[in-house]
């Protein structure tokens, strides 16, 4: 059986690992793509858009509607990548601990 002093000294080191990953993390980039990559948006792990890309025969066309929705559809998919990689790194710093579902800020 541990004690209490041994629980304290888990939880500071389980608490560190997490700050570490949360540092790491913020400064990691996805990008996301849409229009089978005609439309592409980088994120980082703060969910700041770096940069986006829009293949210029989309802008041949005029449709400004379907260009909304391809920026759209690859802002989620950039989205969907940091929020899954923040999962992972959760998981990796806490030492598989199931937080359910928890959102922890990054």
């Amino acid at each position: 059986m541990m004690n209490i002093q041994g629980l304290m000294k888990q939880a500071q080191m389980v608490q560190k690992r997490m700050r570490e990953t949360q540092e790491r993390l913020a400064s990691e980039e996805r990008t996301g793509t849409s229009g089978g990559g005609l439309v592409s948006v980088v994120l980082n792990g703060q969910h700041e858009m770096k940069s986006m890309h829009i293949d210029v025969s989309l802008l041949k066309d005029g449709d400004s509607e379907m260009l909304e929705d391809l920026i759209t559809a690859a802002y989620h998919d950039a989205h969907r990548q940091i929020e899954q990689m923040q999962e992972d790194g959760l998981k990796e710093a806490s030492g598989g601990i199931n937080f359910g579902g928890l959102k922890i800020p990054f």
